[in-house]
């Protein structure tokens, strides 16, 4: 019968420190939002959702780290957990954002007692935001090390790419907004397939795939790359054109605000197109000024 060894090095490591406070923090952020008992609609939703899937992912990869497993998966491990911490601090900082809206404790028509649980949640949310940065910047692949992908400035992007087009897209569920020109039509063809190929990169990358592509495959992500920063480019511009023009903001405009959401949409828009020039720009750098040097 196999002995299993338990790894408890990975436990006192600096990472495997700061992933017992992620749990400790996640969990306690959605302890409080759940014993307030007060949070509206989806964002409230999406602020539980994100902190318990943080605190259950944590979970496992401290379990599969202790128990040895990782080396049994078959898929990147490195790969795997630089892309969740990615993942994770970008959810919990749009939680930060989105509780305090979705809660009372701001508008002060609460009682104390639930004005304080959705205050501390916050405020632990903030910290866990804090917590999964650090973890990022630990595993963080030095400069030369090309080991794991997704823990260098290009990978930790494709991420955050692929996170910003989810944002995109829950932003434009309604229908309404971008089947009315045809302008609109090309910019959801620009966000889906960047989206798309993005998710496949990180997804082959995890399954350790993409070395079994035959064909230069850093110069391929280098020609993606410039490819998605010229249709950004064109979405960043034709997506405020055909929505603003002729379209002040109405007074009043309520929270669900349509013309708000369309807003929302170009700002995003804007941050994933600096997202991929900087990610042409590193990708380039380790293809071509490295590999010559």
């Amino acid at each position: 019968m196999p002995v299993i060894e338990l790894n408890f090095r990975s436990l006192i490591t600096p990472v495997g420190i700061v992933r017992f406070f992620e749990i400790f923090l996640s969990c306690t952020a959605f302890s409080l939002a759940a014993a307030s008992t007060h949070f509206e609609g989806a964002s409230g939703a999406w602020c539980m959702f994100t902190w318990c899937f943080c605190f259950i992912v944590s979970v496992l990869i401290m379990v599969v780290e202790l128990f040895g497993f990782s080396e049994k998966l078959p898929l990147s491990w490195d790969d795997f957990t630089s892309a969740f911490a990615m993942l994770a601090a970008l959810m919990v900082f749009t939680s930060s954002i989105m509780y305090p809206s979705a809660s009372t404790f701001l508008t002060g028509t609460c009682s104390d007692s639930i004005c304080a649980y959705q205050a501390a949640a916050t405020a632990m949310s903030c910290v866990c935001f804090v917590a999964y940065a650090i973890e990022v910047g630990l595993t963080r692949s030095r400069p030369g090390d090309i080991s794991s992908f997704l823990a260098t400035v290009p990978g930790l992007l494709k991420v955050f790419e692929a996170y910003v087009a989810c944002l995109i897209f829950s932003l434009v569920s309604d229908p309404k907004p971008y089947k009315i020109e045809p302008g609109q039509q090309w910019c959801i063809a620009v966000y889906s397939i960047c989206f798309i190929v993005t998710l496949l990169i990180i997804i082959l990358t995890i399954g350790r795939c993409l070395t079994y592509i035959p064909f230069p495959l850093e110069k391929v992500l280098v020609g993606y790359n410039a490819l998605a920063v010229l249709l950004y480019l064109t979405a960043a511009i034709i997506w405020p054109i055909f929505n603003f023009r002729g379209n002040p903001r109405p007074n009043p405009c309520s929270r669900d605000c349509s013309w708000d959401r369309l807003l929302g949409v170009t700002f995003l828009s804007f941050f994933n197109l600096i997202a991929y020039i900087v990610d042409l720009v590193y990708s380039s750098k380790m293809v071509f000024v490295t590999r010559t040097a």
